[in-house]
Parts: C-alpha cells; sequence; structure tokens
C-alpha cells in the first residue's frame, strides 16, 4: 500500500506590538536582538527558508526551503511583522507555497489561521466568525489563492466552530488524537470508542455537522509529535526520518499516511539546528524513496474520508483538561514556578467578556450612523488593515458607508472598528497560557484591553475603564510585588496609552538629538513640520515650533506647538499644547528665546510651566527605541571619558596584573574591571574594522585568557556577524577579487574566537554566488586566465572556511 509522510508546523508568535504605536518596542531580553520576534526569526524562520544539507564531512551540500516539502501555517499578525521586518524571510514563505503545488499535485501547503490565536470554543459567535473570515481573508491577500485548511489555535475545538470553517469554505483542519471520541466506517451504524488517544491517525476522518456541512479532520501521531517537541527527537535528522517510517505498519490495508504537528518553533530556536535536522529527514525519505512527502490537501483528494469521527468538544492539543487552561486554575502551567497558582485567569477572563459585552451595544448604536451593517463592516475590516491607506480606507467606506462621511465621521468610524480590533486582540491565547498576571503576554493583553477602552471612553464618554479596574482587582498576581490587576494595570498599562501630546512631546525631545525632515513618521503617526527654530548656548539648546500629526489608524489630526530646552546630560524639559493660533504661537517663541539668548535657562522652565501646564515631558517620555538612541547620544562623552580613564588604569598596571594572575592571585576589583572593559572594547574595534587584522585579534584573545578576563561574547559575536555580513553583502553586489579576499580574511578569525559566529547569511550569500559566479570564473580560469585562476583559488579557500562543498 501507498505511503505518505507530512509534517505540519505551526508557526506563530503572539502579537508584540506596542497597541498604540503599532509597533514592537525594544526588548532588552531577547538581546542581542531589537526584540523577540526578531530573535526567532533568526533561529527559526529564516533558517527554515534556507536550511542545509551536509555531507558526510558535515559540509553544507545543498540549501533548500523547508516550508516548501511540509505542511505549514503562519499566524497572520506574524506574517504581517515579517512582511515588513524581514521581508526576504517573508518572500521565501509566499515562494514557499508555489512550490509546494508544484511538488504536491497543485495543493499548496500553507494552511489559513484563525486571526489573532483566540481560543474559538470560548468567543462568542461573532467574534469566531470575524476570527475565521479575518485569517481567510490576510491568508488571499498574501498567498494569493483560497485556503484548503486552517489551523484552529491551540487546536481548541467544538462543533460550532467547525460549522463557522465548513460554512467559510474550509475543507479540513488538525486536531489531536485526544480530541477524538468515536469513530465508524461511512456506511455502517455502529461506532467504536477511540478517545483517549486511541484513534489510528493515518487517514483523513469526515466529521458530519447539524447543518449537513461535512468537514475532514486529520489527527496527528500524538507520541512522534510530542518526541519531536519535548524529547529530542530533532538532535539527529536521521532519527527523525526512522521514527516517521516506523509509524507505518504491514496490518494495514489502507494508504497511510504519518503525520505529526508541533510548533513550528521546535525547528530551529526551541532546539537549535532543529531546521537542520528537519531538512536531512526530508531529504532522506525522499531520496530513499521510503515513502512519498505528501501535505494534507493532496492526500484528501487522493484519499477522501473513508471513516466518520464524532469530535470531543471543547478540547486542545495543550490542555489535559480540555480548554480550561486559558479560563481557570486547571493545574496547566509552564512548570517553572511550583507553588503558583493561576486563579487570576478566570477573574481576568471574566473581566475582559463584560468588557466586550458592554461595548458591543454602544458600538452597534453609533456604528449604525455610518454603516449599512456595522458587524459586516467590522469583518471586512481586514481589507484595512492589510493596507491603510487613504485610497483603500475611502475604498472600504464606499462599500459599507450609508452616505459620504466627513472627514471627522470618517474618524469616528475607523475608532469604533479600531475598538472591536482591540476587543478581539485581547483573548489573544497567550494572554493565559503562562504561569502569572504580571507576565508580559498577559499585560500584552490588558494592553489591547486598555486601548480598546480609551476608544470607548473617547466615542461613547462612558466610565468602562475604571469599572473594567475593578473587575480585574479580582485578579490576583502570584508575585507580591504586583498585588492584582488593578495595580498591575496602573503599572503597565495606563504608562503605555499614548494620545497626541505624548506623540508631540516625543517628536519635541527627540528633535534636539537629530535633524528632522519636514515629513517623517513616529511609528502609526504622520508628523509634518509647520514651523521650527532651533538656539543653541554653549552646551545647551532650545526648540520651539509647530507639528502637525496624523493618525494612520483612524485619520485623525491635530496641531500642536512645542519647545523643548536641553541643558546637557539628560536634563531635558519640553511642552506641549494645541495650537492656539499664529499670535499665540508667535509670542511663544518671541517670550522664549529673550530668556534663553541670555541663558537664563530657570525663566525658560518658569515660561514652558506657565504656557503648557502639566504637558511637561523629559527623554523618560521618549518612546523606547528612540529614548534609547537619544541616552546613547547623551552618553557618549561620559562613557569616552570613562573609556579614557579605564584605558589609563589598565595600560599603567597592566604587567601588574599579568604578575598577579601569573601567580594566581585574584585580581582587585577595580584592575579587573578595568581589564574586562578595554580589552573587550578594543576586541569590538578590531572586529569591527572593515580591514580585519587577525594577528591583533588573535593578541587580544591571548591577552584576555592569560589576564582571565571573561569576553562579553554576545555582543562581540552580534558585532563581528554583522561586520562579516558587510563584507559578504558588498562581495555579492560586486564580486572582486578584492572584496573576496577581505572577506576571506575576515573570516579566517573565525576558528580563533573562543565563540561561535553565526555565519548563515554570509553561507547564503557564498552559496549564491557559488551557483551564478563561481561557473564563469571557471570557465575562465580553464582558458588561462590568470585573475580568475587566483580568483577560484581564494573562493573555494573561503568556501573551506564558512563548510561549504565545492564541486
Amino acid at each position: 500500500m501507498e505511503r505518505y509522510i507530512c509534517i505540519h508546523g505551526h508557526f506563530y508568535q503572539p502579537p508584540r506590538e506596542n497597541p498604540w504605536l503599532e509597533a514592537i518596542e525594544l526588548q532588552d531580553s531577547a538581546y542581542p536582538y531589537h526584540d523577540w520576534n526578531e530573535r526567532i526569526t533568526a533561529e527559526c524562520y529564516a533558517p527554515n527558508s534556507v536550511s542545509r544539507i551536509l555531507d558526510a564531512e558535515g559540509r553544507i551540500e545543498r540549501l533548500v526551503n523547508n516550508y516548501a516539502k511540509i505542511s505549514f501555517n503562519f499566524g497572520p499578525t506574524l506574517l504581517s511583522w515579517l512582511e515588513a521586518k524581514a521581508p526576504e524571510v517573508y518572500l521565501g514563505i509566499l515562494e514557499a507555497d508555489r512550490e509546494s503545488q508544484k511538488n504536491f499535485s497543485g495543493h499548496g501547503s500553507a494552511l489559513a489561521q484563525a486571526y489573532n490565536h483566540m481560543i474559538m470554543p470560548l468567543a462568542n459567535a461573532r467574534d469566531r466568525r470575524t476570527q475565521v473570515f479575518w485569517g481567510i481573508t490576510d491568508f488571499e491577500h498574501r498567498f494569493k489563492r483560497k485556503p484548503a485548511g486552517m489551523w484552529l489555535p491551540e487546536t481548541a475545538v467544538d462543533i460550532e466552530t467547525l460549522e463557522i470553517l465548513a460554512e467559510q469554505g474550509i475543507r479540513f483542519t488538525i486536531l489531536a488524537p485526544h480530541q477524538a471520541g468515536r469513530v465508524r466506517r461511512i456506511g455502517v451504524s455502529r461506532w467504536h470508542d477511540v478517545s483517549g488517544g486511541r484513534i489510528d491517525p493515518t487517514r483523513a476522518y469526515e466529521q458530519r455537522l447539524p447543518s449537513g456541512r461535512r468537514i475532514a479532520l486529520f489527527f496527528y501521531d500524538g507520541p512522534v509529535s510530542r518526541a519531536v517537541a519535548f524529547e529530542g527527537l530533532l538532535s539527529r535528522g536521521e532519527d527523525l526520518a526512522n521514527r516517521l517510517l516506523g509509524v507505518f505498519s504491514d496490518d494495514r490495508d489502507w494508504p497511510q499516511l504519518v503525520h505529526i504537528a508541533t510548533d513550528g518553533e521546535s525547528y530551529g530556536h526551541h532546539h537549535r539546528f532543529g531546521d537542520m535536522a528537519l531538512a536531512y529527514a526530508l531529504n532522506h525519505i525522499e531520496s530513499n524513496q521510503s515513502a512519498k512527502l505528501t501535505n494534507y490537501g493532496e492526500f484528501l483528494e487522493k484519499n477522501p474520508p473513508t471513516h466518520q469521527v464524532d469530535i470531543i468538544e471543547k478540547t486542545s492539543w495543550s490542555c489535559v483538561h480540555g480548554i480550561d487552561r486559558w479560563w481557570s486554575d486547571c493545574g496547566c502551567n509552564s512548570g517553572s514556578h511550583p507553588g503558583w497558582r493561576q486563579e487570576w485567569r478566570r477573574p481576568l477572563r471574566d473581566a475582559l467578556d463584560w468588557l466586550r459585552d458592554s461595548m458591543a451595544a454602544p458600538f452597534e448604536k453609533m456604528a449604525r450612523k455610518f454603516f449599512q451593517d456595522p458587524w459586516a463592516a467590522r469583518n471586512d475590516y481586514i481589507s484595512v488593515i492589510l493596507a491603510r491607506s487613504v485610497a483603500n480606507i475611502d475604498a472600504f467606506l464606499a462599500g459599507h458607508a450609508t452616505r459620504a462621511l466627513t472627514g471627522e465621521e470618517t474618524t469616528q468610524a475607523l475608532k469604533l472598528l479600531e475598538m472591536q480590533r482591540h476587543a478581539m486582540l485581547m483573548y489573544t491565547s497567550c494572554g493565559w497560557f503562562f504561569d502569572d498576571l504580571s507576565g508580559i503576554e498577559t499585560v500584552q493583553v490588558i494592553q489591547y484591553a486598555g486601548r480598546a477602552v480609551q476608544l470607548a471612553q473617547v466615542l461613547f464618554g462612558d466610565t468602562l475603564e475604571q469599572q473594567l479596574v475593578e473587575r480585574l482587582a479580582a485578579a490576583k498576581s502570584n508575585v507580591p510585588e504586583h498585588g492584582d490587576g488593578r495595580r498591575i494595570y496602573e503599572k503597565f498599562v495606563r504608562p503605555a496609552k499614548v494620545d497626541w501630546w505624548r506623540v508631540g512631546a516625543h517628536y519635541a525631545v527627540s528633535s534636539l538629538f537629530e535633524d528632522h525632515s519636514d515629513q517623517m513618521k513616529i511609528y502609526c503617526f504622520e508628523a509634518k513640520r509647520e514651523d521650527y527654530e532651533v538656539l543653541s548656548a554653549g552646551l545647551a539648546k532650545m526648540a520651539v515650533g509647530r507639528v502637525r500629526l496624523t493618525s494612520e489608524i483612524t485619520r485623525e489630526s491635530e496641531v500642536l506647538d512645542f519647545g523643548a530646552l536641553h541643558m546637557g546630560d539628560h536634563n531635558v524639559n519640553s511642552g506641549v499644547r494645541k495650537f492656539l493660533g499664529d499670535e499665540a504661537y508667535g509670542a511663544l517663541k518671541q517670550e522664549a528665546m529673550e530668556p534663553f539668548m541670555r541663558a537664563d535657562f530657570a525663566e525658560v522652565i518658569r515660561l514652558m510651566d506657565r504656557r503648557f501646564g502639566e504637558s511637561n515631558y523629559s527623554v523618560s517620555s521618549l518612546f523606547r527605541d528612540e529614548q534609547r538612541r537619544v541616552l546613547d547620544v547623551i552618553l557618549a562623552s561620559a562613557l569616552s571619558e570613562a573609556e579614557t580613564l579605564y584605558r589609563q588604569i589598565y595600560e599603567r598596571r597592566a604587567p601588574m596584573m599579568r604578575f598577579l594572575t601569573n601567580l594566581h592571585i585574584p585580581l582587585p576589583k577595580a584592575f579587573y574591571a578595568s581589564a574586562e572593559f578595554v580589552l573587550n572594547g578594543y576586541l569590538r574595534a578590531a572586529l569591527q574594522q572593515e580591514e580585519i587584522d587577525p594577528a591583533l585579534i588573535r593578541s587580544l584573545l591571548e591577552t584576555a585568557t592569560l589576564e582571565g578576563v571573561t569576553l562579553d561574547s554576545p555582543t562581540l559575536e552580534f558585532a563581528f556577524r554583522h561586520n562579516l555580513e558587510t563584507m559578504a553583502e558588498r562581495l555579492a553586489a560586486d564580486p572582486t577579487e578584492p572584496r573576496l579576499k577581505q572577506l576571506h580574511n575576515a573570516a579566517s578569525v573565525i576558528e580563533s574566537l573562543p565563540f561561535g559566529v553565526g555565519i548563515w547569511k554570509i553561507q547564503n550569500i557564498y552559496y549564491a554566488l557559488l551557483q551564478t559566479v563561481y561557473p564563469k570564473m571557471q570557465e575562465l580560469q580553464a582558458r588561462g586566465d590568470e585573475p580568475a585562476k587566483a580568483w577560484v583559488e581564494t573562493f573555494s579557500a573561503l568556501g573551506r572556511l564558512l563548510r561549504i562543498k565545492i564541486p
């Protein structure tokens, strides 16, 4: 009988964007990366798009796109981030789906996903329908085809959810084996109990629905999936291939499908080099012709269900209690904090359910002033989310508005829909998955609730926020300092809120440290400078100006006056107010300039207090990324001074340090601190040079070893990797011998470093040149071209350093 293998990866990250800025701010816990999306992309999503197959000597023999050979789904919110921040990876994913259609009889491997990972059985009917519609529309927008399958968040399922999938044209979904209750052959009356994960996962099943519709269900192989996710099966690709092949049985007389499903992050993020194990296993299975790789769409077409199944409702793949993990203290948690309880889950869900329901009626009432059908407009709002241009908003309104809307009415209509968007984002499943109410994932969903409440107050003038906070107080944190949901809201949500004044203050303060163009973006705000004047007096600097801010989300605008004073170091004072007219603005400029030119900064501050009232801001008011950049500028001179002092101490005391180290006597802390600071600084500078000096680097490493200095490996690796990548990109654009020698010289240092260096991108660039430029240079070499011969020799030597097999 025919044997098929399908590996499904559920690639997903919870949305991490600041709800007011629509962007992910700096996350120090992801260092040396900007944020966790960026880090996991480097560890997983990117490697799977260009994975390695090695030869017997551990050299790269071939680069492959794993996504083209497996089944996969990406969360829509993650794809949106990838499109903007990692476009090469994003395009690789789209290309993989096109390639998979060639591999699998016209069936693409990409599946859709319910939009923002909401636990569907816990959602109301409207939200379920919108989540499915948004997921399908997002998929069609990106992959340019209709999805045949849809991934349900956490595989959480009930009959109502399956009805909505089938109603909207979804043909199949994937579930865990323990979610099947009973089965029978189609046309036979007798049912067989398969609860407890006893269903045979090697075929497709048919679930008949009350409406008369039907949907196909695949139940993945539980033991092998667990081994991939938690038991180290990805340590060797051959082990993975053999484990999959070992599932087949000669006792079965039907075409068998061996398939597994795990978080896609298993292949590289959770398990280092997991992408390579996957690539090897896929290649091993294909090359040995021991089974045929397939995807669910192809298998379903060739092998329609012969058996009917009834699911066990309100179950999921990651909670043994069903779906309790997302509303109760069921005992499921990460296991990282013994003794912690999750009693906070229920009051959190109750509070958000109350908020959602409290906003529904006012939304519908006000939205009817603008839309023919408010809920249909909400469904189609995904078209605006996917492209927030003015033209696209106008097209959306043309299809849904009851009449031509004024600018103010358009803003109100968009605010209503944004309120609903955040009212769904606040149900992202990760908010309940982990151990404490104060966790970053849970704070994130509470922030979405905070944004929804803010919009509700602007639209309806109600007091929902206070009532929400009172309900959140019933949710108790395991961390004493965080107390309960009320305190967490006050600590982490209220300070994150953004209004016009804070955006204006960000513009004003940042303008003191970098030149702003007449038009620029501040996250999801457009800033257009209408007037600006800056004065300097020694180290002090003052700016006064007027700026028009426009929200790309709601198209609302505000014109603000501002003044900002920098008196050196971190001493910054800024004020913002609504534009009161040309006369008032002119008076503000004149009043501020006179005392500043006299260097009477105290009077400037008093003036700002009088003119701007309580709207006073400082460096701490900047959004996180700009705050870090500004502080880097402010600290530059202080760090330079400290570096000079450390260098003087080190250079004067280096012989003494070496003497003490040789005697195995611990260095005094002051000596050690200077040595650590200076040597790491020297090394970082050496690794960032355009022309690398290998001898200098080896000397510095030897000195660090002799003096017992701990290297800042993450920072050094990050700096050197980016330098190598820059060299490789220049070589790709200009594959001349000087560029090649420069990269070869730099790469020669890699093996001598006491830490690993990520050369993934450099290898990709080299492999592309191996396919394109290298054959041409070989031809020239064969004709006796001496420069070509030198190029080929250096290129081959570089390939050996990068562990790439040269034909």
